[in-house]
C-alpha cells in the first residue's frame, strides 16, 4: 500500500469529520462481516463525506473484514475518485448508491446486502409480511424495486429513485435488501432489524403452521413505539447500541481504524 493509503497518509489529508466517518464506515463493514452478512467482495455500504456531495465506498477486491478507514475510496456523484487510491470501485455498487445520494439529502449512509434470507424474501411476491415485532418497523417505511439485472445502466437510477421515494427500507426484488439513514449507526441498526425480519418470516413460513398477522391498528403506531424503545425522536436510534457494537468489534475484529 502506498503512502497515500497508509493510515498516516490518508488521515493527514482529510478533515477530522471525514476521518471519523471513515472509521465508522470501516467499522460498519467489519460488523457486517462479523454477523455473516457479507458476500465476498460484493455488496456495498456508502457514507457521505460531511459537508460535501462526495461519498466513501469499499475498495473493489477487499473483503469486508479487511476494510480500514484508510482503504475506503472517495468518489463524487459521477463516480470519479477524489483522492489517489490503488483501488477501483464496483460499477454496480456506484449505480445503486449514487442514485440514492443524488436525491436523498437526508441520507448520509446507504447499506446494501445479499444475504440468503434477504434474497429469499426478495423473491416472494408478497414481500415483507406483518408477522413479527421487527417487521412493524420495516413496514413503517418500506419500498420495493423490481429486478432489472446487474445494476450497470444509468437509466435504472431514475426508476430506483422513484421507487425509493422517502422510505428508509427497500427490498430490491430478486436481489437483496437496502437501508438508507442519516447516520452509519442508524443504517446498521436498520439492517439488523431488516435481516431479522426476513429470517423470522422464512422460519415462520417453513414451520407449516397457520400464521397470525399483526393487526393494522398496531402497525399504524409502529413509529411511535420504536421511538420510545430506541430513545430517538426519529424512530431509528442507532446511536444507542453503536458504542456496544464497537466494543464487540474491538474484541473480535480490531484494526478498522487504521
Amino acid at each position: 500500500m502506498n503512502s497515500l493509503n497508509s493510515p498516516r497518509g490518508v488521515q493527514q489529508q482529510v478533515s477530522d469529520l471525514e476521518w471519523q466517518t471513515r472509521v465508522d464506515l470501516a467499522a460498519c463493514y467489519r460488523l457486517i462481516a462479523l454477523h455473516g452478512w457479507d458476500d465476498l467482495v460484493f455488496t456495498h455500504i456508502s457514507a457521505k463525506v460531511p459537508g460535501t456531495e462526495d461519498f466513501l465506498i469499499n475498495p473493489y477486491g477487499l473483503m469486508f473484514h479487511e476494510i480500514t478507514a484508510s482503504s475506503l475510496v472517495k468518489v463524487d456523484l459521477a463516480g470519479t475518485k477524489q483522492m489517489d487510491s490503488p483501488f477501483e470501485i464496483n460499477p454496480a455498487g456506484y449505480t445503486i448508491h449514487s442514485a440514492v445520494h443524488e436525491v436523498r439529502h437526508d441520507v448520509n449512509c446507504v447499506l446494501h446486502t445479499h444475504t440468503a434470507a434477504g434474497v429469499a424474501l426478495s423473491a416472494q411476491q408478497a414481500g415483507v409480511l406483518p408477522l413479527s415485532q421487527q417487521s412493524m418497523f420495516v413496514l413503517a417505511s418500506l419500498s420495493y424495486h423490481d429486478y432489472e439485472g446487474v445494476a450497470l445502466h444509468a437509466e435504472e437510477k431514475l426508476r430506483l429513485q422513484a421507487d425509493l421515494g422517502d422510505s428508509h427500507y427497500m427490498v430490491l426484488r430478486n436481489h437483496g435488501l437496502m437501508t438508507c439513514a442519516s447516520s452509519i449507526a442508524d443504517a446498521f441498526l436498520m439492517m439488523f432489524i431488516f435481516q431479522r425480519t426476513c429470517e423470522i418470516q422464512l422460519m415462520a413460513q417453513s414451520s407449516g403452521a397457520a400464521l397470525g398477522v399483526i393487526p393494522p391498528g398496531i402497525l399504524a403506531g409502529a413509529q411511535a413505539m420504536l421511538a420510545g424503545v430506541m430513545r430517538s425522536s426519529t424512530g431509528i436510534g442507532g446511536a444507542l447500541p453503536w458504542p456496544a457494537l464497537l466494543r464487540k468489534l474491538d474484541e473480535h475484529m480490531p484494526g478498522y481504524a487504521a
